[in-house]
């Protein structure tokens, strides 16, 4: 055999990839599909509707039911829990098992509840003991019952990459051609006032502007980009964390006040998260509203962000 069975273990699988070690006690049932160089633990049961990529770990206490499937590279802490039927009763059998995915890159914290048929995204950190009750986006950081974003994974960035200061009386880079801009902000006695000269201030024409507020903390928005459309957001009350990513590195900013706007280009993945109660955030973009505009899926922008060379 290309990969090692412990003598106490058992694999009636005969889709298992070069290199990968099942150890004591573990079960393999015959129609599971396991990758190269993965590491199953003692103690773990793998059933027959099972896909599971290369590099993953499987820590001891852990049982993948029909249904599930784990991408490249995924880590699974000890005891975490799969489900697959969201009504299960004893000797009644649906007639198929909800599809559970998790995206390439993620780990899942020890201890951890995973409910049927969820989605978590590429790169995702799920905390020990959380209860992932619906779908995580790419990269999230989520914890807790029920499972809510509190953050995202930040991967390394160049070593010459400009950190992002707590204020800015500058232009500061950003990843991907994204750059934070200052805002001019006059205060008197009567009040404050933010003013932008579009022509000058904001690097595109705007042709539509909207506003967000009314934002419940626990919710994320944008978690897209735009094909062409290019924006710049400005927070003219509260504040709000964004996320930009190019695809290859990613770092997070923080709105805090109307002196400091976000300029994304196109082909940016955005994502805003942790508003403030009374957060307003301004968003100026560079083209009138096209769903086709729109690129959802985060593998798909990937996939671009790739073919493009950004």
């Amino acid at each position: 055999m290309s990969f090692f069975v412990h003598p106490m273990g058992i694999c009636e699988s005969e889709s298992v990839g070069d290199g990968t070690r099942i150890w004591a006690f573990a079960h393999v049932l015959p129609g599971a599909v396991i990758g190269a160089d993965c590491n199953v633990n003692d103690h773990v049961f793998v059933e027959n509707d099972v896909i599971i990529g290369d590099r993953v770990t499987l820590k001891s206490g852990v049982q993948v039911w029909d249904g599930v499937r784990l991408a490249d590279d995924v880590f699974v802490g000890p005891n975490v829990t799969f489900t697959n039927d969201p009504f299960p009763r004893s000797k009644q059998y649906p007639e198929s098992f909800a599809t559970t995915v998790v995206g390439r890159g993620a780990s899942l914290g020890g201890g951890a509840v995973i409910l049927p048929g969820v989605r978590i995204g590429r790169g995702a950190m799920v905390g020990a003991g959380a209860v992932v009750t619906k779908d995580v986006p790419a990269n999230a950081v989520v914890v807790g019952n029920p499972a809510r974003i509190k953050g995202y994974v930040h991967e390394p960035v160049a070593d010459d990459a400009i950190p992002v200061p707590s204020s800015a009386t500058h232009e500061v880079a950003l990843v991907g051609g994204a750059r934070l801009l200052p805002v001019t902000v006059a205060q008197d006695l009567r009040g404050s006032l933010a003013a932008l000269e579009l022509g000058r201030d904001i690097p595109f024409a705007p042709a539509r502007f909207f506003a967000v507020f009314g934002v419940p903390s626990k919710d994320v928005r944008g978690e897209h980009a735009h094909r062409r459309c290019e924006q710049m957001l400005v927070c003219l009350a509260g504040s709000v964390r964004c996320i930009v990513d190019d695809g290859s590195r990613r770092q997070e900013v923080l709105l805090n006040r109307p002196g400091l706007g976000l300029y994304m280009p196109a082909m940016t993945w955005g994502t805003q998260f942790d508003y403030s109660p009374d957060a307003v955030l301004g968003v100026f973009a560079s083209l009138p509203y096209d769903g086709a505009d729109y690129i959802r899926d985060y593998d798909e922008f990937l996939v671009l962000a790739s073919a493009a060379g950004v």
